[in-house]
This record gives structure tokens, C-alpha cells and sequence, in this order.
């Protein structure tokens, strides 16, 4: 099969369209899916990079999630069949022409979308779910603020705290990235390259924050402490710009706030299997009445990943950048 690899971590340049043997089929509760389509997301270009090997157990290939059709399933599968069009979240291995699925991270695509929409949901909806809703207690009506708000992640955060009617605050680098949050009704966006989010946050709501879902750190990381109300939740998923601060304890004690993290692709299936079943009963219904969207940036070719990688560490995409296999 064709696919997507690098001998030694590095810019994207490192990436190379090879041929491998297809995978195969290890336990009985697995699908062989042949890819259509694979989305490309933040942790494959930490992985390139050298910062985020893969697990010992997990393909070394990138690609978290992709779509596509059932080839083969284990003898313990009972949910999918041969030619069943389905959507999963993957331990590595999308970015090839065939790749292997866990059964409870696997589902079928919803009838309302396709195959290129139904692979931008997996990564972005299951870190979406798990961290605002199952770690981060929302509850309607909360004030919630997503630091880069048209990445994949930040798109489908906001869509999910739209059905929680939440008061939904949001950071992004352009105004046109400003134009998509408000066309998808954010309450409040700001343009960090121009404005400071805690000068104006604190000028709508002195009160802060319930709820602050940031993958930047850096100097975000004492800003979102100070907006915090008390027993307000920090949730970190990601550092780009640094995870190495110093911060004022007492604050955090005295404001009985909670810092946390989480990262999804070590976590058990089980674990995963759960974040699916919330999904099913409380997302997927909306991209059928079209509360909920899939918005896709770009499309490229397998062969193309340098270029998808590049688009993504730009960081001038609104939405999912994917390939197509």
C-alpha cells in the first residue's frame, strides 16, 4: 500500500510517499478499513518533529483519524460489515491506503454527511467532548473561553458549547478567522495580535471565566489564571508556546480553581469507547438538523502531506485540513 513516511524527525520536508504491506488484522474486535480520506491534526506534526513518539503498541505511521470502507472485520466484531462507509478514531496509521480500527472507536457515517466530512469529526470532536464536558464539568449557561477558535479542535468546541448555551469567548490571529467566529455566532472575539483577551474579557464580565480549554500555554497560562472564576477549570491540551511558567499558587487556592491536561491517544479504547457513545447520543443527532457543521479548510493529495503539514503549522486554516488517499 501506498503511504506516508519519515525516517528521522524534521521540518516536513521528512515526509515520503512509500510503499508499505498492508496491515493486518491483531485482535479479534478490530476493522481493516481501506482510507479515503485522513485528517491531518496537530499531534502528526509533533510526531514528525521528534517531540511525540508514537506509543509502543500504536502504529508509527501518522494519521489519527480517517474514513472510509470496512475491507475486513475481526470474529468479534458484531457492529460492521464488509463495504459499511465508516469514520474512526485510530492509534496511528491514517496517513496510508489502508489502515486498522478499534471497533469501539469506530462508527458509521452519519447519513446527512460524507465521507470527507465524516473523517474531520473523530480527533477533533472526541478532544472536544472529553475535555469540556467529561473533565471539564460543563453545565448550561457556563462562560467558556477556546484559545484558537478556528482550528479543528476550536471549531468543534464552539459547536458543542452552542448546544450547552454557553457564553462562548474566543482568541484567533486574522481578521478573517474574526469574520468565521462571528458568522457561527461566538459572543465575544478577539484578535490577539491586536488586542489582549484578559484587558477586554475582564472589560465585558469582571466576574471572568467558568471554563478555559487552551493549547497555546506560554503566557496564556497566568492570564487564564487570573480570568478564572472561583472553581474554574483550566484545561490544557497542548503547548505551543511553551509549557515552562511560573505561576502564583495562592491564587489557584485561593480562587479553589482546577489545572488540568489531558492527551487522548494513549488512553484505552474503552476510555475512547465511552467519548464515542456521548457522541452518538448527543452530537451526531445535530449534524443531521444542522445545528452542528463540518468545516473543512482544505484537501490535499497523500502525496501532498508536506504541504498539508505546512498549511497547518501556518496556521492560516479555519477548520480541518485532510487528505485524501
Amino acid at each position: 500500500m501506498k503511504a506516508i513516511h519519515f525516517e528521522q524527525p524534521g521540518k516536513e520536508d521528512v515526509l515520503r510517499l512509500v510503499e508499505l504491506p498492508n496491515p493486518k488484522i491483531k485482535e479479534d474486535n478490530q476493522i481493516l478499513i481501506k482510507t479515503l480520506f485522513a485528517g491531518v491534526n496537530r499531534p502528526d506534526i509533533v510526531q514528525r518533529s521528534g517531540n511525540y513518539p508514537a506509543p509502543p503498541d500504536h502504529s508509527n505511521l501518522l494519521g489519527l483519524e480517517v474514513s472510509g470502507v470496512v475491507v475486513d472485520v475481526g470474529k468479534n466484531v458484531n457492529g460492521f460489515k464488509k463495504n459499511d462507509e465508516v469514520a474512526a478514531l485510530v492509534n496511528g496509521g491514517g496517513y496510508a491506503e489502508y489502515c486498522v480500527a478499534d471497533e469501539e472507536t469506530t462508527f458509521k457515517v452519519p447519513s446527512s454527511l460524507d465521507l470527507e466530512q465524516a473523517c474531520s469529526i473523530p480527533e477533533c470532536y472526541f478532544t472536544a467532548w472529553s475535555n469540556l464536558v467529561q473533565r471539564g464539568g460543563l453545565k448550561n449557561g457556563s462562560s467558556v473561553l477556546i484559545h484558537g477558535g478556528t482550528s479543528g479542535i476550536g471549531v468543534a468546541s464552539i459547536q458543542i458549547l452552542k448546544l450547552f448555551k454557553s457564553k462562548i469567548f474566543t482568541t484567533v490571529g486574522t481578521s478573517k478567522k474574526e469574520d468565521f467566529c462571528k458568522k457561527i455566532k461566538v459572543d465575544h472575539v478577539f484578535n490577539y495580535k491586536n488586542q489582549d483577551f484578559y484587558q477586554e474579557i475582564k472589560k465585558i464580565d469582571d466576574r471572568g471565566i467558568d471554563i478555559i480549554l487552551d493549547f497555546v500555554g506560554g503566557d496564556y497560562i497566568n492570564k487564564n489564571i487570573n480570568l478564572l472564576k472561583e472553581d474554574g477549570k483550566l484545561i490544557n491540551i497542548g503547548f505551543q508556546n511553551g509549557s515552562k511558567v511560573d505561576i502564583n499558587l495562592m491564587k489557584v487556592m485561593l480562587k479553589r480553581l482546577t489545572i488540568t491536561g489531558s492527551t487522548l491517544r494513549i488512553r484505552n479504547k474503552l476510555f475512547k469507547g465511552k467519548i464515542l457513545n456521548e457522541l452518538k447520543q448527543f452530537v451526531f443527532p445535530n449534524f443531521k438538523t444542522g445545528k452542528i457543521k463540518c468545516y473543512i479548510d482544505s484537501i490535499y493529495k497523500l502525496s501532498d502531506a508536506a504541504e498539508a503539514h505546512k498549511r497547518l503549522e501556518e496556521g492560516e486554516h479555519i477548520g480541518k485540513v485532510i487528505l485524501k488517499i
